[in-house]
């Protein structure tokens, strides 16, 4: 891509766009999702967010979450704790 190509304007339609109900889109050429299609997916994860991913067990989520608030904030909080903890521990 050049300059040239990203400094088109869009011909799109933007108020009609917005304006269209889902009744209005004809999804008809669409072909249904079977279960052969899902067996044979895979999940592609963007290499920017997937540095982030952490298996965490479902008891231990769920316990997170019914925590209230940010749970994912809680989960960081907890795990920098147990890392300065682990950092006094080494130093004595």
């Amino acid at each position: 891509m050049n300059d040239k190509d990203s400094s088109n304007i869009s011909r799109t339609n933007w108020a009609a766009l917005e304006a269209m109900q889902d009744e209005d889109i004809d999804y008809s050429d669409i072909p249904p999702l079977t279960d052969e299609f899902f067996e044979r997916a895979t999940l592609r994860i963007p290499a920017a967010q997937a540095h982030q991913l952490v298996q965490i067990d479902l008891d231990l989520l769920r316990w997170f979450q019914s925590q209230g608030g940010e749970y994912k904030a809680l989960i960081n909080s907890v795990l920098r704790r147990y890392v300065e903890q682990g950092d006094e521990q080494s130093a004595v």
